[in-house]
């Protein structure tokens, strides 16, 4: 009888399983940035609300949501389980091992730097996505002249008596939208400078973290040809490690600093 372990519970099933996540978190995250460049358009959130509406409402986008949610909990679990395997599989180093000789920085400390992650995500989900669902965001109402494109804008520090859900109507030539503010706290949580400064650390974080897992991912799924190693570590360094976590961390600076 074959005592071999079942793929997936086996050390390349997990490393396997973390890669697959990673990617699909690494997916979320272009879409999360187009959505959240809306932060800097200067229309009072107006485009940033309705698409804060539309990813927490759309019944598709709220199954791939969960989907994320269930990623991102597989991810650290399986990476802490690795990491405690290997410890125990090495209790005692090497005599002659030079980690920094062997191992780029970002390679040795992907368990530091996940933790980061972790931190920041819970953090991130505290102040916007439970504030947003459950919390105390703000009120605002837009009403906008369709003939002129001119907009009024009324904003309340909490929500009305009769608010019951976001509504989206055209009355009297005027287009009215009725939502929560997420805009407006997202404003006022990065007049924190203890928050800003964890978002540009959480930035950090994620730029090593992606910087190697980016790549390893690949090479874990079996994508690994010199043919085109080159351009997946050119994405993993430009678009994962330095363009992405670059413009995610200049919201909290922009809202700090400028607004």
């Amino acid at each position: 009888m074959s005592k071999s372990k079942p793929v997936l519970t086996s050390s390349l099933g997990k490393k396997l399983i973390m890669s697959l996540t990673g990617l699909f978190l690494c997916t979320f995250l272009i879409v999360h940035l187009i959505g959240n460049l809306q932060l800097f358009k200067d229309d009072a959130g107006y485009a940033f609300n309705k698409y804060a509406f539309f990813m927490t409402h759309f019944t598709p986008i709220k199954v791939v949501s969960y989907l994320l949610y269930l990623s991102i909990i597989v991810h650290a679990v399986y990476a802490l389980i690795l990491t405690t395997k290997n410890k125990a599989a090495r209790p005692i180093g090497y005599n002659q091992y030079d980690g920094k000789a062997n191992s780029a920085w970002n390679s040795r400390n992907m368990g530091i730097l996940g933790t980061v992650l972790l931190v920041f995500i819970v953090t991130h989900m505290q102040n916007f996505w439970f504030q947003y669902k459950f919390g105390t965001t703000p009120y605002v109402e837009y009403q906008t002249e369709l003939a002129t494109g001119a907009r009024q804008i009324n904003n309340q520090d909490a929500l009305p008596a009769d608010y019951t859900e976001y509504r989206e109507y055209v009355d009297a030539g005027f287009e009215v939208i009725k939502t929560k503010d997420l805009y407006k706290q997202v404003e006022v949580t990065f007049q924190n400078p203890l928050l800003v400064g964890l978002y540009v650390l959480g930035m950090a974080a994620l730029s090593f973290h992606l910087i190697h897992g980016f790549q390893s991912a690949f090479q874990t799924v079996g994508f690994n040809h010199r043919r085109y190693n080159g351009i997946i570590r050119a994405i993993g360094v430009w678009v994962f490690g330095i363009i992405i976590p670059i413009l995610f961390a200049a919201m909290p600076l922009y809202f700090y600093f400028v607004k």
